[in-house]
């Protein structure tokens, strides 16, 4: 703004010394004062043009400026948008970070490897109705009402799909050291049910017969025979009171981890002396 009015007043300048020009060609006035006028004419001139010239000039860089304000300001708001999507990822992994440190924080580190520990907590975790994971004692505990119906050793669907999951985590490498004792426990009301009785004279032939349900359709799903054992003891272990209706907590299949061991092995020479060889367990 300050430079066009400068213009103006240049362009003013030239008029009025142009103007003083034609006026010397009227009057009479001095040979020397003309020449100057003239001079000073050119001079004006040529400073408007030089004028004019700096202003595009000026006017072209301000061009530019402000084109690159405008990208700039493009710039800056898509790197906004990328902040902001970086924010909300950054969030997400640290909530996931925290929730995995509080998981890991409540374990209670036992006789399991950890990474076979958390494999096990996470699978009673997505199914609490069903099971629930001790790691003190390395021990994974099906409630039978959820298991199996009333009086009954035939697994329910949902804990054959839940087994079948089970099974691939008995069969990591994590797992692959450990034989499983499967134990299975009722509470303490007797079985009435003449039907009920025909299959499952006590309480503890029910215990075992559900025991033996479970390592049956593990060892479908892939888990060698070798390892599992099966007991019962029907409401004689009981984990809390036993009340008029016995205890739902009672009711239960109960999976323990244990550590292989060598097996002492008996082997006859030909002179019939028997020789005692201890068995490497399996790797």
């Amino acid at each position: 703004m300050r430079m066009c009015k400068g213009v103006h007043a240049m362009r003013r300048a030239v008029m009025i010394a142009t103007g003083a020009l034609m006026l010397s060609g009227i009057g009479c006035v001095q040979q020397d004062k003309y020449d100057n006028t003239v001079l000073g004419a050119r001079s004006l001139k040529e400073q408007l043009v030089a004028t004019e010239r700096e202003r595009d000039t000026t006017r072209a860089n301000l061009d530019d400026v402000r084109g690159q304000l405008s990208e700039a300001r493009a710039t800056n708001v898509q790197l906004q948008e990328q902040v902001v999507a970086v924010s909300a990822d950054f969030e997400v992994q640290v909530a996931k970070y925290d929730e995995l440190l509080r998981r890991v924080s409540q374990l209670e580190f036992g006789p399991l490897p950890i990474e076979l520990e958390m494999a096990l907590d996470h699978l009673a975790a997505a199914y609490p109705e069903l099971l629930s994971f001790d790691a003190a004692q390395g021990l994974l505990r099906f409630s039978s009402d959820f298991t199996f119906d009333l009086g009954s050793a035939e697994l329910r669907s949902n804990a054959e799909a839940t087994l079948v999951t089970l099974a691939d985590i008995l069969n990591s490498d994590e797992a692959s050291s450990f034989e499983l004792s499967l134990i299975g426990h009722t509470d303490n009301v007797p079985i009435e049910r003449s039907s009920t009785l025909q299959r499952h004279a006590t309480n503890v032939h029910l215990s075992v017969h559900r025991a033996i349900a479970v390592r049956d359709l593990l060892v479908a799903a892939g888990i060698d025979a070798v390892r599992i054992q099966v007991a019962g003891y029907g409401e004689f272990r009981p984990i809390v009171p036993n009340g008029k209706k016995g205890a739902a907590q009672n009711r239960r299949v109960e999976l323990v981890m244990i550590p292989k061991r060598p097996r002492p092995v008996s082997m006859f020479d030909g002179y019939g002396q028997e020789t005692i060889v201890i068995e490497e367990p399996m790797k």
